[in-house]
């Protein structure tokens, strides 16, 4: 596993490379049945700036769309909304801008029952995301962060502290890493579970690597990251270097877990007809991380992951494509008394 060795000291910045402690226990979620998954996440909060067109221009050249739309998005706000879907008690921790975009956000949150105490004002402009969709679901997108990139460490460990409850904490990578990386040291110290989607890809910082128990990357992600396709050597080589446990998730294929013993499970998704796949890791990681706060095993989370990411894709929209909370309900039902979700 020399080239694993490598990619993953070459997916640390340089002025950050320290010695980073691996840990091989792993953190158990012991739920209280008094309340549903206590979920706090860390991360981003965007208006989707959505154009649907048959297919994207090319460099120089302009295209007519069929219709746009815009929403609401950012990796942590469409997560936090996917939790909050299950039932799960769900808190959020970021930054917004003194635009109108952040009073709309904050309405939004608001509607969705999600605890906002965490999100600070600062001055300029919220997060924004201008999204191409293809005819057959492909999406470009660029963010644009704004706020996003101002919410500071001190801040983010404050919020993580001052939550009522916490089993899991989210985090991803459209907001400074250094802030995800004290956020999750503060829910280290609370006995929470920390989740880290790696989007959009980018080197890892060692301290935020070393407070992350699941590290769940999609195919691109985990290729950047481990330097090589998730084969099963690779997927087991990666986590056991990286010293915690892995998920990737692999679009139509599903998702591929790592288990304690090193081995690869590979869990299928039912097929679908795809109409928009924006939103759909969001969705994923947000239902994972749900299933993990309520004590259930991964393979079980993960279930639950593919079939909301699954549902969602069937609709436009981002976190509009969510599935109501009627259809969670059941499906966690169903998934949690051990049986498959409808469709697959």
């Amino acid at each position: 596993m020399a080239r694993v060795d490598r990619a993953l000291r070459d997916c640390m910045a340089p002025r950050y490379r320290v010695r980073v402690e691996r840990r091989t226990e792993e953190r158990v979620i012991q739920p209280d049945s008094r309340r549903g998954a206590a979920i706090v996440v860390v991360g981003s909060m965007n208006i989707d700036l959505i154009a649907y067109a048959q297919r994207a221009p090319g460099p120089g050249e302009t295209v007519i769309g069929d219709r746009f739309q815009s929403g609401f998005g950012g990796k942590g706000a469409n997560q936090a909304v996917m939790a909050r879907r299950l039932g799960a008690d769900v808190a959020f921790v970021g930054a917004l801008g003194d635009d109108t975009y952040a009073t709309m956000t904050l309405d939004n949150f608001h509607d969705a029952g999600i605890d906002a105490r965490g999100v600070m004002r600062v001055e300029g402009s919220s997060g924004v995301a201008p999204i191409w969709v293809e005819a057959d679901g492909t999406n470009r997108i660029i963010v644009v962060s704004g706020a996003n990139d101002l919410i500071t460490p001190e801040h983010a460990a404050r919020a993580v502290g001052a939550a009522a409850a916490v089993d899991v904490v989210v985090g991803q990578f459209e907001i400074p890493q250094a802030v995800t990386a004290a956020a999750f040291a503060a829910a280290r110290a609370r006995g929470a579970v920390t989740v880290l989607n790696p989007a959009p890809a980018a080197p890892i910082l060692p301290e935020l690597l070393a407070a992350t128990d699941w590290l769940i990357p999609n195919e691109v992600e985990f290729a950047f990251l481990a330097g090589a396709p998730a084969s099963d050597e690779a997927l087991a080589g990666f986590a056991r270097q990286a010293g915690m446990r892995l998920l990737v998730t692999l679009g139509a294929e599903g998702a591929a877990i790592v288990d304690e013993d090193g081995s690869i499970e590979r869990i299928p998704s039912a097929p679908v007809r795809a109409v928009d796949t924006t939103g759909a890791g969001d969705a994923f990681v947000g239902a994972f991380a749900v299933g993990l706060g309520l004590g259930w095993a991964a393979a079980s989370a993960a279930r639950l992951g593919i079939a909301c990411a699954s549902d969602s894709v069937t609709r436009p929209g981002t976190q509009a494509s969510f599935p109501s909370a009627a259809w969670c309900a059941t499906t966690i039902e169903r998934i949690g008394a051990g049986r498959a979700p409808e469709g697959a």
